[in-house]
């Protein structure tokens, strides 16, 4: 065995690309590389003849950092991606402020700002009631640390209190990808609908045109200058989404949601081409995936491969399909706060996709608020942002809902998915917002499979440690 040292991720991918195409031995292919232009065998082989497996072998580390909570969605949105964000956890949001779409005019971002300081100032207060609330009510432990008791119960404050989080607070978001997973990535947040998410794609695509700005090794070379010529707006998904949800708008029925929807709902679509068909529709709608794919089973074929129409009628031959051509075994349409959205969209085993953030959907409210005394104030705040996001433009008016408010989003997975989900998810060291989630995901999974559902060792969310991290 060989092992490689650090090398620009273009040369590095033609490297490895040489090695897999010679008899030549990795040292061979390396010193060829330092002799040889990395930048016209890229540019002929993988963005010209399109042997995509190329960009597979180089990776680039990229930071963004200081932006909201909305943009790192966008960001993360990647089946292949491999990243962290950072946790609000550990961030002091009394001093950062938060991120003004620059979509708003002056009386809009003023609305904006209300609503942001208001949640914020609500945050903090929530924070120490909570935590003088759980204080009291668990006593530290013989044999403890005082320092571990502490930490852990500012961590279940947190975990309360940051559901008047928002999506225009900043982050930061850490990524090593691949060079053909940032190309797509770059492609996609330069046509996003957000113009900091743009100007992001932007930010990036000069980034791999410069050399790195932060690494242990001074280089005066690229990271990816070949990558960066390429990168332009992918408007392939914008244009499928919108003609969607024009053939929504003027073909399906009216629907009223008469009750409120459950946690989670599970379907094992067997019907393919009513399921790819329904699963286009799912995000250009604000319908259950349940009551899509019900009317799809009932149109002829014909109609479904109308919709179907309308999602290639702009695709060209560099165009890969759409995420909604893929599939699971099995469907779980979610109805969650925000906050348990964000953790759970870390799983990238499954399919994934959402409707719009929304405040149509009310917001959740965990026990502990009103038991520390904070319902009123909690409620007060909340309210605030719900309004304002009714008065400001979409979709930028997205960036004030709190992470307590309630949206829709589909998962596609197999079993083997559905078990790791449940199992991980459900334990006492996590999020009670999401720990519901995991325990109805295998609830309403026995309901299908029970002998399968009976292999899923997941944790009732009654069962708690709030002690344990």
């Amino acid at each position: 065995m060989i092992t490689v040292g650090p090398l620009p991720p273009e040369k590095l991918a033609y490297a490895l690309a040489r090695y897999s195409r010679s008899p030549d031995s990795i040292r061979a292919s390396i010193e060829w590389v330092r002799t040889h232009d990395s930048a016209k065998f890229l540019d002929s082989f993988y963005f010209q003849y399109g042997h995509a497996s190329i960009a597979d072998l180089g990776h680039l580390a990229l930071c963004f950092e200081g932006i909201s909570e909305l943009a790192a969605v966008e960001i993360e949105d990647e089946p292949l991606w491999d990243g962290q964000a950072r946790s609000s956890r550990y961030q002091d949001f009394s001093k950062s402020g938060f991120v003004t779409p620059p979509e708003f005019d002056a009386a809009q971002a003023a609305l904006y700002r209300g609503a942001g300081e208001s949640l914020l100032a609500a945050y903090n207060q929530v924070h120490a009631r909570v935590l003088e609330w759980l204080t009291r009510v668990l006593p530290k432990p013989e044999g403890m640390k005082t320092e571990a008791y502490q930490r852990n119960l500012a961590a279940r404050a947190f975990d309360v209190a940051r559901y008047l989080l928002f999506l225009g607070i900043p982050t930061g978001a850490g990524q090593v990808t691949s060079i053909r997973t940032l190309e797509k990535q770059i492609r996609r947040l330069r046509a996003s609908a957000f113009g900091e998410v743009r100007a992001l794609g932007e930010e990036a695509a000069q980034a791999c045109a410069a050399p790195a700005q932060c690494s242990l090794e001074a280089s005066a070379e690229p990271v990816a200058p070949t990558l960066a010529k390429y990168v332009d707006a992918d408007p392939y998904p914008g244009a499928a989404r919108q003609r969607l949800g024009e053939w929504a708008a003027a073909n399906l029925p009216p629907y009223q949601a008469t009750e409120t929807p459950p946690l989670v709902d599970v379907l094992q679509p067997a019907n393919t081409l009513a399921d790819i068909a329904s699963t286009l529709l799912y995000s250009v709608t604000d319908r259950p995936f349940r009551a899509l794919y019900k009317l799809a089973c009932n149109w002829s074929k014909a109609v479904c491969m109308e919709v179907i129409g309308a999602a290639l009628e702009s695709r060209s031959r560099r165009d890969e399909l759409l995420r909604e051509f893929r599939g699971g075994l099995y469907a779980f349409d979610m109805v969650m706060d925000i906050g348990a959205y964000r953790d759970l969209h870390r799983h990238r085993r499954c399919q994934q996709y959402r409707q719009e953030f929304t405040g149509k959907l009310g917001y959740d409210t965990p026990p502990a608020m009103f038991e520390a005394g904070a319902g009123d104030l909690y409620a007060a705040a909340i309210e605030q942002a719900l309004s304002a996001w009714k008065q400001l433009p979409q979709p930028a008016a997205q960036y004030v809902l709190p992470f307590a408010a309630r949206s829709r989003f589909l998962f596609k997975m197999d079993f083997a998915e559905i078990e790791y989900i449940s199992r991980l998810r459900s334990g006492v060291k996590g999020h009670f917002s999401y720990r519901q989630v995991a325990w109805e995901m295998k609830q309403k999974f026995a309901a299908i499979e029970p002998q399968l559902a009976q292999l899923i060792d997941a944790t009732p969310p009654w069962v708690e440690d709030p002690l344990v991290r």
